[in-house]
């Protein structure tokens, strides 16, 4: 097995053994599902499976079908005779359907998949925004601290202030500024927290330029702007696409973490808050769980851009 294979093969496994283990002590020890749900029924909020079974068997009572898909479970076995009422709904949140032996199953939508991805898209806009915002912030501030030495002594206490201030005092703050409803709010909160990351990264990339390539530029009379775009932002590129990794998860912390203080319905901080205090914690940890997804999906962007931006870098090469 190739090396590249092994880095994907082996978090994989490591993910199913985790799960494997988290259901069978969840249900070895009779664990509490307000304490802790079983992987399972945290997926059955986003797909379930459901098992119809065509063939002549015992009929099932409707009541007691309907009670069986209202339980957390991720795969429901129903038998034959089941009223064409009660699959219905099931029909219309199928998303795939196969045959097996004498049962039709189907994949349909998880009873929160729908609201949960609503609040996903929303609250992702909000890190996207923030992130734009503190990475503009933070390469501009870079730029100005790299090229001036009094401004780089002057910034740079500020800069390490806004990365101590504690976000979870900051954010009502903010949604008073600007409202609880507004989503600038929490961009205001994503941009401060991935401000630090990306401005000290870029600054370090900025002046760690070699000095011996410093010094043929100017040897070639070489301007502070071709030094500038030749020499030091090229080399800034992989400190800063550091930077943007450790920033791409921040946003989407900051972003949620915003939100449990206030937010509309829709956001996602505040979908799992209240599916919490409802006690509907698989609901909740089904948002978590999309949460997570996104900030993988973020994290690989950014490593798809750097690979893009600069092709030449050493770590790239075969």
């Amino acid at each position: 097995m190739s090396e590249r294979s092994q880095r994907i093969v082996a978090p994989v496994l490591i993910l199913v053994v985790i799960l494997i283990a988290w259901e069978g002590l969840v249900t070895a020890l009779r664990i509490e599902q307000f304490l802790l749900p079983k992987p399972s029924a945290i997926l059955s909020n986003l797909v379930r499976v459901v098992r119809v079974e065509t063939a002549d068997s015992a009929p099932l009572a409707d009541n007691a079908a309907a009670a069986l898909l209202r339980v957390n479970r991720l795969v429901v076995e129903l038998p034959g005779g089941v009223s064409p009422a009660l699959l219905a709904p099931l029909e219309v949140a199928r998303i795939a359907e196969f045959r097996q032996g004498s049962r039709r199953v189907l994949v349909t939508k998880g009873v929160n998949l729908t609201p949960i991805l609503q609040a996903s898209w929303f609250t992702l806009k909000e890190a996207l925004g923030g992130l734009a915002m503190g990475a503009l912030a933070g390469v501009l501030v870079a730029l100005a601290t790299a090229r001036w030495t009094a401004t780089r002594e002057a910034l740079l206490p500020f800069a390490i202030a806004a990365n101590s201030m504690p976000i979870i005092a900051f954010a009502p703050i903010l949604n008073n500024w600007f409202g609880i409803d507004n989503p600038f709010s929490k961009m205001a909160i994503v941009a401060i927290m991935v401000f630090f990351p990306i401005m000290i990264n870029s600054v370090r990339g900025l002046v760690s330029v070699p000095p011996r390539s410093l010094e043929l530029m100017r040897s070639y009379a070489a301007s502070e702007f071709a030094i500038l775009f030749k020499a030091r932002i090229p080399n800034a590129l992989p400190y800063l696409f550091s930077g943007l990794k450790v920033a791409g998860a921040l946003a989407m912390i900051g972003a949620i973490v915003g939100e449990y203080f206030g937010g509309p319905r829709i956001a996602l901080g505040v979908f799992i808050t209240q599916e919490a205090a409802l006690f509907r914690f698989a609901s909740a940890w089904a948002a978590i769980l999309i949460a997570c997804t996104m900030g993988i999906a973020l994290y690989l962007l950014i490593i798809l851009a750097e690979r893009l931006a600069m092709p030449w870098h050493s770590s790239f090469r075969e």
